[in-house]
């Protein structure tokens, strides 16, 4: 299938190059608001830079990945539906629940796919966890964690506004990968409780070129609360950028049978740990996964990186008309837990579910196989 990407900030330089592992799709263009960006990124992996609406026009395009800011999300999907052409959208999918339905409604109306990141749940620790969950390993689960906890994104990134307005923030930007990562293991969500909190209404930027401005703080930084999940299963959850330094593990999860924790849901691998009642700990170990095995290197460490994995998998989706993993209908369930729990903190209330997606189907390396080169 022939993409075009629009949007060539920091997480464009995967996608171009996550063309080189899978074998159904080809980036032949790409566009930015920023046209000296598209031109760079052009230069560098061989396509054509056009503008947007150049882009959104080419009728050799299939298919638009959509790398923009979050609050430009929605615009970018509507506006490569009404082009005709599927999308596959960075995460989140919009900036609100309304959005996400106003996207559901023209996808259904176009009968056009929209996929969304993350797709690092369909990683061999997501799927390795699955197995281990499905075989009764804990037994039932009834209750667990998750945690996200750093000091922001000011001291890394070149231009980290965008990170503390509507739509960003620790839930919206890092808390959808614990969140998709359950939703794979447990099913949906029924209802959340949240409180939140704002440590500080600016946050200086330490990072390069910016070093030494302000931003505004328009998104609360940190929330906490609990996710009752449809199959009763309760999750207590910590998402903050407001802590410097903290010992608690990523997700764990706590069965009538044992317990289990699970590595960051930002990586496709890491050793689960596992215990049966009051047995030591014992590591499974993914690398012989085929989305296990380390393909690159992090500051000297090699990890697995296979994104692109959930645009593949909906591709394949597309030609077999079915129903992607990455699906319209799970991420506007996660935007709408999202934004849940930001209206269960402003509110003091619990806010209960109106969407229910199906639990995404199990992904075996048979089925990776066929979409690798």
């Amino acid at each position: 299938m022939r993409v075009g990407i629009i949007g060539c900030g920091n997480i464009s330089e995967t996608y171009f190059n996550c063309q080189n592992i899978y074998n159904n799709f080809k980036v032949i263009a790409c566009s930015d608001i920023d046209i000296d960006f598209a031109k760079k990124s052009a230069e560098k992996f061989n396509v054509k830079a056009q503008s947007v609406e150049d882009l959104l026009s080419n009728s050799e395009i299939d298919l638009i990945i959509n790398l923009t800011i979050p609050s430009a999300h929605k615009e970018v999907i509507i506006n490569s539906l009404n082009a005709g052409k599927h999308c596959f959208s960075e995460k989140p999918l919009a900036i609100n629940f309304n959005e996400g339905k106003e996207i559901h409604e023209l996808s259904k109306q176009k009968k056009l796919y929209v996929g969304c990141a993350p797709d690092t749940f369909l990683g061999a620790a997501g799927q390795r966890a699955r197995q281990l969950l499905e075989n009764k390993e804990i037994g039932e689960v009834v209750l667990g964690t998750f945690n996200i906890m750093s000091h922001g994104m000011e001291h890394w990134h070149p231009n980290p506004d965008f990170f503390f307005k509507p739509g960003a923030g620790p839930v919206f930007d890092l808390g959808v990968y614990y969140l998709t990562q359950l939703l794979n293991l447990i099913g949906p969500v029924k209802s959340v409780s949240s409180i939140s909190a704002t440590a500080t209404s600016e946050r200086l930027i330490t990072s390069q070129p910016r070093s030494g401005e302000k931003i505004k703080v328009e998104t609360p930084t940190t929330l906490m609360g609990t996710l009752e999940f449809q199959n009763n299963t309760k999750i207590q959850f910590f998402c903050s950028w407001d802590v410097w330094k903290h010992k608690h593990s990523t997700i764990e999860l706590y069965g009538l049978e044992g317990s289990m924790i699970i590595p960051d849901p930002n990586f496709f691998s890491g050793d689960i740990h596992i215990s049966n009642k009051e047995q030591d700990w014992k590591i499974v170990n993914n690398d012989n996964m085929l989305l296990g095995i380390p393909n690159k290197e992090d500051n000297g460490v090699k990890i697995a990186n296979y994104r692109g994995i959930g645009l593949a998998e909906m591709i394949d989706a597309i030609k077999n008309q079915r129903q992607s993993r990455c699906s319209l209908d799970l991420a506007i369930h996660a935007l709408e837990v999202m934004e849940g729990i930001l209206k269960s903190a402003n509110s003091k209330e619990v806010y209960n579910l109106k969407t229910k997606p199906s639990q995404p189907k199990y992904l075996d390396d048979t089925e990776i196989e066929k979409l690798k080169k």
